[in-house]
């Protein structure tokens, strides 16, 4: 790496956490604000607030990648341009590729930061916020794994696999320990229906009482049960997509297609997922032209509303590609690199002309 490559990806780098930090920021303010409404439910105080925007940041940071290298990009190269500091180096013999190709080395190392953060500490940060919060709110639960969710009312412990769209529980099992804490009845169904007032009908019932020396099974079509347990409790915890691992979304993925269900909105996640990083260079690729394209001279704010314009822009296209390959059941790899597709073959097309 020579001097003046060194020196551009340290510019791009720096301006990338600074803008990062800035919008970071900016989303936990945001975040604390509606987190202070919740203040007061069971024991969910200000201590948990800071919990939990310390915890969920990790997620946000990841998800602010991308626009923060584009942000730190436009800086950057911005302010060299200013300073006439791109027309030095052309003169001293750094081609536009050479210009582009340390950028792009910029761009490994932030895509190498968003993989490390969005694999080994989003996810388990987000996990852990999503748990106190829950907990400090709602005593009932008390595991969330990729498999579903445990939780326990008095003597009985819940397992909960699935949730449908329509708050309906899918394939649940329910055990019920004596004061011995020896299990003694159990009990499975393929779906349970909320019908208010803690009423909830099980559908595909077989029950099971356990005696020291005998086994009693019994099926039946429906079965109504009493819980304190609300949908919207076990909706707020249920497995998120948006908060796993790439292995750990294709883990849930192979469990769902095994059992039948419905799984592309985890696809699209997954997929998503995998083409994040590479968003970063795209947007690296996408201030290249701007700075090379835009009159000298152009102040910081102007930066940081072009900056904002396309990240939203490119925000706004990537959102609403991927409802439509949900509503239509499209190609979820072929939905989640489109919208980047489209914005490379632009930037591709206007470098041309500077060539």
């Amino acid at each position: 790496m020579n001097i003046l490559t060194r020196y551009i990806v340290k510019e791009i780098i720096k301006n990338s956490v600074i803008a990062l930090i800035l919008l970071l920021t900016l989303f936990d303010l945001f975040t604390f604000s509606d987190e202070l409404d919740d203040i007061g439910k069971g024991s969910y105080g200000l201590l948990q607030v800071f919990y939990f925007v310390s915890l969920t940041s990790p997620t946000v940071c990841y998800e602010l990648l991308p626009a923060s290298a584009l942000v730190g990009s436009l800086f950057a190269l911005g302010g060299m341009a200013n300073n006439y500091e791109l027309i030095a180096m052309r003169a001293a013999g750094l081609s536009l590729f050479g210009m582009i190709k340390s950028v792009m080395l910029a761009g490994l190392i932030l895509a190498t930061v968003a993989i490390s953060i969005g694999e080994f500490v989003a996810p388990l940060a987000e996990e852990k916020a999503q748990v106190i919060k829950v907990t400090s709110q709602n005593k009932q639960v008390l595991l969330k794994t990729r498999y579903g969710l445990w939780l326990r009312e008095g003597k009985r412990f819940i397992n909960v696999r699935h949730i449908d769209d329509n708050s309906d529980l899918v394939d649940i099992s329910i055990y019920e320990l004596d004061d011995q804490q020896q299990l003694r009845h159990s009990l499975h169904a393929e779906k349970a229906v909320f019908l208010g007032n803690q009423e909830w009908r099980l559908q595909q019932v077989t029950q099971s009482d356990i005696a020291t020396h005998q086994v009693v099974a019994n099926n039946q079509n429906e079965q109504l049960w009493t819980s304190s347990i609300a949908p919207d409790l076990i909706k707020i915890v249920v497995v998120n997509p948006d908060n796993l691992s790439l292995y750990d979304l294709a883990m849930y993925i192979k469990f769902l297609k095994d059992n039948r269900q419905k799984s592309q909105i985890y696809e699209m996640s997954f997929w998503g997922r995998v083409v994040n990083p590479l968003v970063i260079f795209v947007m690296l690729m996408v201030s290249t032209p701007f700075v090379i394209g835009v009159r000298r001279g152009i102040s910081t704010g102007a930066r940081i509303l072009i900056g904002a314009v396309i990240g939203m822009g490119f925000n706004i296209i990537d959102t609403t590609v991927g409802h439509i390959g949900l509503i239509y059941g499209l190609n979820p790899p072929l939905i989640a690199v489109m919208p980047s597709l489209i914005v490379l073959t632009a930037t591709l097309i206007t470098l041309q002309r500077f060539v």
